[in-house]
């Protein structure tokens, strides 16, 4: 028994810096597929990637090229909604991709009626951002008002044109909600 477990720390030892030499060196290796070795057909439906692709670690790309071998089964509109879906997720920082991958996963642990109840009160946003003719979701956020940057001091009636209510949403920001 003895000589069995010295082999074992033996074999340990001599095994963990060859796996740790090895995990370094695939750790050098870029990601593959490359954008160039990616089909043609890929490439198009990818497109909107084709900047942030050099970036991408392995398990990114490979979620990406499941999609697009999905994108051809896709409705016309779920396509269009994909395409604009990639480029607004490359306009993103590293910062705000980190955390919509967090918020993510914090929604997928949530329990089913969780669940349903955020799912609920995002559409209920949504409607009431289709109410607003002038808005859209996909818009961005509104410049600040230059007058209230300069401190004026005359405030706008919510009766004048123009004017915003506190409590609606401005472009590319949610409504502030009840708790």
């Amino acid at each position: 028994m003895a000589q069995a477990l010295l082999a074992l720390i033996i074999g340990l030892a001599l095994g963990l810096p060859a796996a740790a030499a090895q995990s370094k060196a695939d750790a050098k290796k870029p990601a593959r597929p490359a954008w160039t070795e990616l089909t043609p057909a890929q490439q198009k439906i990818l497109a909107p990637l084709a900047p942030e692709w050099d970036r991408m670690d392995q398990v990114r790309r490979k979620k990406w090229i499941e999609i697009a071998q999905r994108y051809p089964r896709m409705k016309p509109q779920e396509q269009q909604r994909l395409q604009k879906r990639m480029a607004n997720w490359v306009k993103l920082t590293p910062a705000q991709r980190a955390a919509a991958r967090d918020k993510y996963q914090a929604l997928k642990k949530l329990p089913p009626d969780k669940r349903r109840e955020v799912t609920a009160q995002w559409q209920r946003y949504q409607r009431s951002l289709a109410q607003q003719p002038h808005f859209s979701p996909s818009d961005p956020p509104a410049p600040p008002d230059p007058q209230a940057a300069e401190g004026a001091t005359s405030i706008a009636s919510p009766a004048s044109p123009g004017a915003k209510d506190p409590g609606t949403a401005t472009a590319g920001t949610p409504a502030p909600t009840a708790q």
